[in-house]
């Protein structure tokens, strides 16, 4: 009986001691297990947001295709949104809700100042320079009136009507009025005010867009208006056919992509990588539907090349864009 609870005794020991390893074992393994279901859990995700040149619902359908072809490349969620104005995709990168932008140059220079984002990559468009297509990272805009106009140059507009593509566009507005501020029509503003063309003209409207200022100027309802080199070549060639050009502006940068500096490596070079793969005449077609039906491609930039043109031009206005956006 002795033997049997000695032997009884060692084995419940035994079993204590296995017991107790497993759990210790079990214990020092947990934090590691853990980790392991932690980052199979969290998926970077990044947030790309995209300057709304059109309705949202008009534009959504391309973003999901630039979602789904940036996902088979790159090693992230990717989600793609449209905000309701030039300045919320400015404040989404200010702010941390994008780490990606896609926009025209002014509110990258905006979003340069605010957010320190970085300009990485130039949008090549089919441009037209001096009545010529070519590819290029810039354009210009051009004053213009209607083919029976009796007006020949801008001094011969003061106290006249004009039309200007919004408030906020780079090539339909800023540019045209630093040139009147160039050629002495309108005075350079004085610290912290901006220049304003009514000074010269007698009314001034911008109906939103390229499209609608050009129904203006052809419905008599303006003497003057203004068009880009970057506008589709459809809508281009029907302004010029019934216009004549009185004054040019530029070169303008084109719209460019922005990077958050949250967006760290290796992401950053696999985004560009993934960007610059749209070039690719098979991937073309997603770029021209989503942002532009001029997109050619993409180029390597940086604030310093790609934004140089723009600071002349502000200088001259003093315009601030984030104070144009309500």
């Amino acid at each position: 009986m002795k033997l049997r609870s000695k032997n009884a005794v060692l084995i419940a020991a035994l079993m204590a001691a296995v017991f107790l390893s497993g759990c210790l074992l079990t214990q020092e393994d947990k934090p590691e297990q853990d980790l392991q279901v932690q980052e199979t859990k969290q998926v970077t995700r990044i947030t790309i947001a995209i300057q709304p040149a059109q309705q949202a619902e008009e534009i959504m359908p391309g973003a999901k295709e630039l979602e789904k072809f940036l996902e088979s490349r790159v090693n992230a969620d990717i989600e793609v949104y449209v905000p309701m104005s030039y300045s919320a995709v400015v404040e989404a990168l200010r702010f941390g809700h994008a780490q990606v932008g896609l926009m025209s140059a002014w509110p990258a220079a905006a979003s340069e100042k605010l957010a320190g984002t970085d300009v990485v990559l130039a949008e090549v468009r089919e441009v037209i320079i001096d009545g010529r297509k070519a590819n290029e990272t810039y354009y210009n805009s051009y004053y213009i009136v209607m083919k029976n106009s009796s007006y020949s140059k801008l001094e011969d507009l003061k106290g006249k009507r004009a039309v200007y593509a919004s408030l906020t566009s780079t090539s339909g507005y800023l540019f045209p009025v630093a040139r009147l501020v160039e050629k002495g029509l309108i005075s350079r503003p004085a610290a912290g005010k901006e220049a304003d063309p009514r000074e010269f003209f007698g009314s001034v409207a911008t109906p939103g867009g390229y499209g609608p200022a050009w129904d203006a100027l052809k419905r008599g309802q303006a003497d003057v208006g203004v068009i880009a080199g970057d506008v589709s070549d459809k809508l281009f060639k029907e302004v010029m056919d019934s216009t004549r050009i009185i004054e040019t502006q530029g070169p303008i940068p084109s719209h460019g992509v922005v990077f958050s500096s949250s967006l760290q490596e290796p992401l950053r070079s696999e985004l560009i990588s993934a960007f610059m793969e749209l070039n690719e005449p098979g991937h073309r077609d997603l770029m021209r539907k989503l942002v532009s039906a001029i997109f050619v491609g993409f180029k390597r930039t940086s604030n310093e090349e790609h934004l140089a043109g723009l600071s002349g031009a502000l200088n001259d206005t003093g315009y601030r864009f984030t104070e144009k956006l309500g």
